[in-house]
C-alpha cells in the first residue's frame, strides 16, 4: 500500500520584518525564522513551505495579503522569470540599508568582533542603479521559456511576414509556415537572453534589459532577428547543435561597444547539425553578419568571435578571434586608459569601480614612499591606480590573461614601478616569496574572489606584518572569517560597503587592519 504524500503546511498572515544575508526576506512564527523570496519588510503574507526544521523554515509567497507601504512595482517586465535584480520591489535607500546592516551583521557574528571595536563608515551608493553594468552575455536558444498565460500556437518570431521570394527558390525553410517564422510549439520557439534557474536548456527571451546602457538592448535584438530571417539555426544545449550560441557584449563609458559573437562549432566541423543549413556556407554568412553589424552600429569599435563545440560558454581557454575594428575597447579611470579584451576582466560597474578603488587609497592613506602588494590583482587595476603615489607595486594573480593586461596597461600608461606575477596565490605568495621583492611591504591590498583567502595565504601574512592590510570583498561572509583568522596580529579600524550591484543583494565591502602595537 502506498503513502500519502505529506501535504507542506501553508502558513497565514506572516508579517515579514527583515532580511537576511542573502537577500531574502525574513518572517517569524512561533519563535523560528521563515525565509522567503520576493518579499520585503512590512509585507504581510501567506507562505507555502517547501522545508521545515526545528528552528527554521524555507517556503514562497502564495499571496501578499497587505503589501508593505514601501512596495514598489517592478520596472522590469522580465521580474520573476529572470534570475537579475531581484530587489526591485525594494525602494533603494532600503537595498543600502540592509545591505550595510548585512556587512555589520557578518563581521559581528562571523567575525567576533564588537560593532564598538570599530568605524563603520555609510555605504557607498551607485551613482545609477540602472544601465550600470559594461558586460553582459546573452544565450541563444531553439527552445524559449514560455511565460506563464502564454499559448505556444499563437507565438510567431519575427512579428512581420516574410516574403518567399527571399530565399532560394521561393521556398520557405522547413521552420517557416504561412509566411512567418513559426516557432515549434513543443520548445516555445527562439530566444536569445538569459537561462533559466533549474531548466538549463531553456532560455528567457530578453526584450529590454536595464542592466547595461545603449546600444546593448539594439545590437541584441538585431543579432536575433538577423539570425532568424537568415535561418541561422540557434543552438540547442541538449543536441549540442546549432550555429548561433552566445554573444557577449561590453561597452564603455564612451559609449563605445565590443562584441564577440560565438558560434556553436567550427565550420569545417559541422556536419552533426541537424539543421538544413550548408555547412560550407558558415564562415561567409558570419562575415556577412560582421558586415552588417558594423555598419548598422557605429558605436561597435571592436568585433570578435569564435567556434565553440564545447559542452560549455567559457572562452578563456579558446582562441577569440578579431574580427573587424580594434582588438580592444578601451576604459579611462583618473588620467589611465585601460585596455580591455574579449577576456579580460574589468569591474562590471565602472563608474561605482572608480569610487571604490579611490576608497582603497584613502584607507591605505599613502604618504609616496611606500612599497605595497597588491593581491589578487586581476588586471591590475587597483595596482596601477595606486602606483603613481606609491613607490613600487608588486601585484599577484593566478590568471596569466590577466597579467598580461595588467603589463600592457602598466605600458600604455608609462607606469614602470609596478611588477606583476601569475601563478596560484598559496603556491607564490611565500615567506621567500617576500624577501625576494624587498621584504614586508608597507600596505597589502586584497582582493580575494568569494571563496576568501586560503589558509596559507593568511599564515604568509600574519608573519609578514605588514603595517596595513585594505581588504575588498565581494563576500562578506568570507571577509569576516578571514578577518577573524588576522585578529591574533591585526585590528579591524574600520569598514565601509560598496553597492556595485543594484537591485541585488550582493555588496563589497572595503575594511582597513592596522597591525597591533606590542606593549
Amino acid at each position: 500500500m502506498s503513502r500519502k504524500k505529506k501535504q507542506k503546511e501553508i502558513l497565514y498572515n506572516v508579517l515579514i520584518d527583515d532580511v537576511a544575508a542573502e537577500g531574502n526576506a525574513i518572517g517569524r512564527v512561533d519563535g523560528k525564522i521563515i525565509f522567503v523570496p520576493h518579499a520585503i519588510p512590512g509585507d504581510v503574507v501567506n507562505i507555502q513551505l517547501t522545508k521545515s526544521r526545528e528552528k527554521y523554515a524555507e517556503g514562497y509567497v502564495t499571496e501578499i495579503v497587505t503589501p508593505s507601504p514601501d512596495r514598489l512595482e517592478p520596472f522590469c517586465k522580465h521580474y520573476g522569470n529572470c534570475g537579475g535584480c531581484k530587489w526591485q520591489e525594494l525602494p533603494y535607500h532600503l537595498q543600502l540599508k540592509y545591505k550595510q546592516q548585512q556587512v555589520v551583521d557578518q563581521i559581528t557574528r562571523i567575525g567576533k568582533i564588537s560593532e564598538k571595536e570599530f568605524e563603520v563608515l555609510p555605504i557607498l551608493a551607485s551613482e545609477n542603479d540602472k544601465e550600470y553594468r559594461n558586460k553582459l552575455e546573452f544565450s541563444f536558444s531553439d527552445k524559449r521559456w514560455i511565460l506563464a498565460g502564454e499559448n505556444p500556437d499563437e507565438i510567431f518570431d519575427p512579428p512581420t511576414p516574410l516574403n518567399a521570394e527571399d530565399f532560394e527558390g521561393g521556398v520557405f525553410p522547413r521552420h517557416l509556415r504561412n509566411g512567418y517564422s513559426r516557432v515549434n510549439t513543443r520548445n516555445g520557439g527562439f530566444a536569445l537572453g538569459f537561462h533559466i534557474n533549474g531548466a538549463f536548456d531553456k532560455i528567457l527571451d530578453i526584450e529590454h534589459c536595464h542592466l547595461q546602457p545603449s546600444p546593448s538592448n539594439e545590437i541584441r535584438n538585431f543579432i536575433k532577428q538577423y539570425a532568424i530571417e537568415h535561418n541561422l539555426p540557434f543552438f540547442n544545449i541538449r543536441e549540442q547543435s546549432g550555429l548561433m550560441r552566445n554573444i557577449i557584449i561590453r561597452t564603455n563609458l564612451a559609449g563605445q561597444a565590443m562584441v564577440t559573437i560565438m558560434f556553436g562549432a567550427n565550420p569545417a566541423n559541422l556536419g552533426f547539425l541537424k539543421t538544413s543549413f550548408d555547412p560550407a556556407q558558415t564562415k561567409a554568412e558570419a562575415e556577412k553578419l560582421f558586415d552588417v553589424l558594423m555598419e548598422k552600429f557605429p558605436q561597435i569599435c571592436s568585433l570578435h568571435y569564435l567556434f565553440n563545440d564545447r559542452l560549455n560558454d567559457a572562452i578563456n581557454d579558446q582562441a577569440v578571434l578579431h574580427a573587424r575594428g580594434e582588438d580592444a575597447i578601451y576604459e579611462e579611470m583618473e588620467g589611465l586608459k585601460f585596455k580591455i579584451g574579449p577576456k579580460s576582466f574589468y569591474q562590471t560597474n565602472p563608474k561605482q569601480a572608480y569610487r571604490l578603488y579611490s576608497l582603497v587609497r584613502e584607507f591605505a592613506d599613502f604618504k609616496g614612499d611606500e612599497r605595497v602588494f597588491d593581491l589578487y590583482t586581476g588586471t591590475g587595476t587597483i595596482a596601477l591606480f595606486v602606483a603613481r603615489g606609491v613607490k613600487s607595486v608588486v601585484g599577484v594573480e593566478y590568471v596569466p590573461e590577466a597579467i598580461a593586461d595588467a603589463n600592457i596597461n602598466a605600458k600604455i600608461n608609462g607606469i614602470d614601478n609596478c611588477k606583476f606575477y601569475a601563478g596560484d596565490m598559496k603556491d607564490i605568495l611565500t615567506n621567500d616569496f617576500v624577501r625576494e621583492n624587498g621584504g614586508t611591504p608597507d600596505v597589502v591590498i586584497v582582493d580575494p574572489p568569494r571563496a576568501g583567502m586560503h589558509s596559507d595565504v593568511i599564515d604568509v601574512l600574519l608573519n609578514t606584518a605588514s603595517e596595513k592590510i585594505v581588504y575588498v570583498s565581494c563576500n562578506p561572509s568570507t571577509q569576516a572569517r578571514d578577518i577573524l583568522m588576522l585578529s591574533s596580529k591585526y585590528k579591524l579600524e574600520k569598514i565601509r560597503p560598496v553597492d556595485m550591484f543594484p537591485h541585488t543583494h550582493h555588496v563589497e565591502n572595503v575594511a582597513l587592519l592596522t597591525l597591533k602595537k606590542e606593549l
